[in-house]
């Protein structure tokens, strides 16, 4: 069991500063995104980067039916899950279970009293169930049917399959998420709760908040991106690259926290978002275990030439180091466009 020296005062006022600071940021990006949206939504004018600007009633039903289908419903679902866990697997009280649940923004939290009363790794378990069986599910679905839909009927889009073409979508979603950032209700842990991790103190949902602000920036960045894959692979290569992008860094993430958990020991100290910010070994070797077998599979399954695997193998590495490397929360940013560039690159010089 590892002890976790209890925050200073200062450092501790420090930590809520830095949340409240990531709070300033999401909401200043998001309002600058509204402003964008009503203006090209009252002048008619046309981006590269959305096609589609009308409100109508399926807009807005779209919108709230995914809120509250994703965020809401499924993440009650795995709220209930690692409660239970927090209860039976951990051993916590019900107030300190209420407590991790709450946004730790408004009487502060101490992690070191938690760890030193409980086992570090069946907090970090928990944390790790209610984070990925939440995600791996939205994500290993929509992955599929996106690489499926690439491989039946090609689409020039394909390295933007993750980005809703639609702007509306992105800014009221953006604004849902921030509405709960400060609440300690019943709603706001449905849809923070699972993603928060204990560890991570009163930094928790300033993580989840930065992790999901840079995620819509790279449905930005990853438009340009896109015009330049599809100019370099033909259309039956679509599918492949779009796995090679978002698949490898979605298993080298996934596989290197279930790793982790299950068997690392946290001894690499790295910067980022969270109270106890450390990584293992053994978590970054699953991870890269994960990314390769991902992009082995897609380019094997495929006569195609032996720099490919060159390029599976060179995409597994850079996920790994980026995952390691990258301050927490930025990794999804950073691993992404990491893979894209790669991609193009790769199709450039071939």
């Amino acid at each position: 069991m590892s002890i976790v020296v209890a925050p200073a005062p200062n450092v501790a006022a420090e930590r809520r500063l830095l949340a409240d600071r990531i709070f300033r940021a999401a909401l200043l990006f998001n309002t600058a995104l509204t402003a964008f949206w009503a203006a090209v939504y009252l002048t008619g004018a046309k981006t590269m980067f959305f096609s589609q600007y009308a409100i109508t009633r399926e807009s807005l039903l779209r919108v709230a039916f995914g809120f509250l289908v994703f965020s809401v419903l499924w993440g009650l679902i795995w709220y209930g899950v690692k409660n239970l866990l927090l209860k039976y697997f951990v051993g916590m009280t019900k107030e300190e279970r209420r407590r991790a649940f709450s946004s730790r923004m408004n009487a502060g939290y101490d992690v070191a009293p938690l760890v030193a009363r409980y086992s570090e790794r069946r907090i970090r378990i928990a944390d790790m169930i209610g984070r990925r069986g939440r995600f791996i599910t939205l994500a290993s679905a929509a992955f599929y049917y996106l690489y499926a839909s690439q491989s039946a009927n090609p689409s020039s889009g394909f390295a933007t399959g993750f980005t809703q073409d639609n702007l509306f979508d992105a800014v009221i979603g953006g604004w849902m998420f921030l509405a709960f950032y400060y609440s300690d209700g019943f709603v706001a842990a449905a849809v923070y709760g699972p993603q928060s991790r204990i560890m991570d103190g009163v930094l928790a949902r300033a993580n989840n908040l930065l992790i999901t602000t840079l995620w819509l920036v790279f449905k930005f960045v990853l438009v340009p991106l896109g015009a330049k894959l599809a100019q370099v692979y033909r259309p039956g290569e679509f599918a492949l690259v779009f796995a090679l992008i978002w698949g490898s860094y979605i298993a080298c993430d996934a596989c290197t926290e279930i790793g982790g958990s299950l068997f690392g020991r946290q001894t690499i100290r790295v910067w980022g978002v969270g109270d106890v910010n450390r990584k293992s070994i053994e978590g970054t070797l699953c991870g890269f275990a994960g990314s390769l077998a991902l992009c082995l599979w897609v380019v094997l399954a495929r006569p195609l030439p032996a720099s490919w695997i060159v390029l599976a193998v060179i995409i597994s590495v850079s996920n790994t180091v980026l995952e390691l490397c990258s301050p927490r929360g930025t990794d999804d940013l950073t691993m992404a466009t990491s893979n894209a560039l790669i991609c193009w690159v790769f199709g450039a010089i071939r």
